[in-house]
């Protein structure tokens, strides 16, 4: 009797246990999950006020800043999207974020792969150098470049912004590179030039499609980047016409800062782009990084 009581205590303690502790993790998720839920709550709302904003008029803003419209109205939108200086901005900031994009990812990847697949000399001071280009941001050395930039007669034009911009997102597109290059086995390489495939041969055919999911993670990365930048293009654009969306959204806002519903209109309109490219390439961005840390 006494035998049977020892072996049922210490089951029941085990059980009692293992409830506690399935109780706690419950506990844990519903935490997480709520403190998720709060953040993107805090995340969103600023979007969408500006977006619900936009549809109501001057006078229900002034009234009841935090409403919904009385009624919807779409003709601050239609006003902004038929205006040719909306449009201007937007060609501007494609022109600016599509030719950054691109030369970034070609001297990336070229970089890249000298960095991660040869050995020389001051391989290593190389990449601690692109590696300390992460711990300059462009607030720092805004003056100094906007001279340099000014006298290499560059200033207010768009070759003015691309530049620089390309200069900083390079150190980041070469740390997430040089590790899924690394990654390639060496004996696919030596395979390749046995066949008799050249250095770059074996970069087009084989480094190239094997390092799509890098490649997409820093274009989307420097796309974004540069969609955004305002700093720059306010100290080196001087022309109107020339002016990118962020730095048009501001100007916008100062001319038309007694039609606030249009403002938030243009606002609006102004960062969507982003927003849908962002969130079509977000799984992209994770499994880029993803690939980057493991290799």
């Amino acid at each position: 009797m006494t035998a049977t009581a020892t072996l049922v205590q210490p089951k029941a303690a085990r059980g009692r246990r293992e409830t506690g502790r399935v109780g706690d993790r419950k506990v844990t998720i519903a935490l997480v999950y709520f403190v998720a839920f709060v953040l993107v709550a805090l995340m969103l709302a600023p979007v969408l006020y500006i977006i619900v904003g936009g549809f109501r008029s001057n006078s229900e803003i002034t009234v009841d800043p935090s409403g919904l419209p009385e009624i919807w109205r779409w003709e601050n939108y239609l006003e902004v999207l038929t205006s040719g200086v909306f449009w201007q901005m937007v060609l501007n900031s494609t022109t600016a974020a599509l030719a950054t994009t691109v030369i970034v990812v070609a001297l990336g990847l070229m970089a890249a792969f000298a960095l991660s697949r040869y050995r020389f000399r001051l391989r290593g001071t190389i990449y601690a150098v692109f590696t300390a280009g992460l711990m300059f941001p462009m607030t720092v050395a805004i003056t100094p470049l906007y001279i340099l930039v000014r006298d290499l007669g560059m200033a207010n034009t768009l070759a003015g912004v691309i530049v620089p911009q390309i200069a900083f997102a390079l150190p980041i597109t070469i740390i997430i590179l040089v590790p899924f290059l690394a990654a390639i086995p060496h004996e696919l390489q030596e395979a390749a030039e046995i066949d008799g495939c050249s250095r770059l041969g074996f970069f087009w055919r084989m480094v190239l499609p094997l390092s799509i999911p890098g490649v997409i993670t820093v274009g989307i990365l420097a796309f974004v980047g540069s969609w955004n930048s305002y700093m720059l293009p306010l100290f080196i654009l001087n022309n109107p016409n020339l002016y990118t969306l962020p730095l048009g959204t501001q100007q916008f806002a100062t001319q038309y800062s007694v039609d606030t519903a249009m403002v938030l209109a243009f606002t609006s309109l102004s960062m969507i782009p982003a927003l849908v490219f962002f969130s079509l390439f977000e799984r992209r961005i994770v499994g880029g990084l993803t690939g980057a840390v493991k290799g």
